[in-house]
């Protein structure tokens, strides 16, 4: 006999932020795939021309691949271009999602703003750059959690969210205090509607990840600077995204039916205190 997972066969996922090739959210759709769910894809509908090379190599199309590769594993797939942090597009999202599949079961907040000019000392900042962390993260968190949880208590469903933040919404370090308060602020709101929407049956958790070697980070390069971050890593290694979504499979699963309110750290071990 061998220990598998329930509670996922037929169930509706929506992953947002999930179009890049090497990405946590991709892996996120395929696991989910697998475990036995039908998949929302969601993305921002970026330019081919903003493509890294190996995705115009491999002549990837976005969220559109994603939702091929869910389909080839059996599942159906729904992907949708839109923007997390617009209050309606968020709602009309969930709409879709029911109209066209059904049913929603479990929402995974994974968008996040590309990383790059947030990087700075807060005096050096442009106002805009913070806006745009803190919109399409917390804000973009905010709206998509509250348009699933209003349906969900409205068909009086259990279900589960997952928010995607980081270990860096812990540290909370310099030069990156925008993307840090931005994941701060989503373990915050994962807490506090943890305790709203778990008397309802609906679990709100977060995962912390550490580094993963997606193409968010190319900007490290994988030379020096990058075997330096490994180092820092106790495991001795980065994650592609698959650690991350096992661990939100389980969270949405039967066997993690009593986990509510966490900030779960995924990061080999980089972050031991909270």
């Amino acid at each position: 006999m061998t220990f598998e997972l329930t509670g996922m066969d037929g169930k509706v996922v929506v992953v947002t932020g999930a179009g890049r090739m090497r990405s946590i959210g991709r892996q996120m759709a395929l696991a989910f795939a697998k475990a036995g769910c039908d998949v929302v894809v969601t993305g921002t509908g970026r330019s081919p021309d903003r493509y890294p090379d190996d995705e115009k190599a491999a002549g990837w199309r976005d969220i559109e691949s994603v939702a091929d590769e869910v389909r080839a594993l059996g599942r159906r797939a729904l992907p949708v271009v839109m923007d997390v942090a617009d209050e309606a597009q968020s709602e009309a999202l969930i709409a879709q999602t029911v109209r066209e599949l059904g049913r929603v079961d479990f929402l995974i907040n994974n968008a996040a703003a590309a990383r790059g000019e947030d990087r700075v000392p807060v005096v050096d900042m442009d106002l805009d750059t913070w806006d745009l962390v803190i919109r399409v993260k917390l804000r973009g968190g905010f709206l998509m959690s509250r348009a699933f949880a209003r349906e969900m208590l409205k068909q009086q469903r259990e279900g589960a969210i997952v928010n995607i933040s980081s270990i860096a919404g812990k540290r909370m370090g310099p030069n990156s205090t925008a993307y840090s308060a931005s994941n701060a602020g989503i373990q915050a709101l994962s807490s506090g509607m943890s305790g709203e929407l778990g008397p309802h049956g609906i679990r709100v958790n977060t995962i912390c990840p550490g580094v993963i070697d997606t193409s968010r980070l190319d900007d490290l390069g994988r030379d020096a600077r990058w075997q330096q971050t490994i180092a820092n890593v106790p495991m001795r290694r980065a994650s592609d995204g698959t650690d991350i979504a096992n661990m939100a499979v389980y969270l949405c699963s039967d066997q993690g039916n009593w986990i509510n309110g966490q900030a779960i750290n995924v990061d080999g071990g980089s972050m031991t205190a909270h």
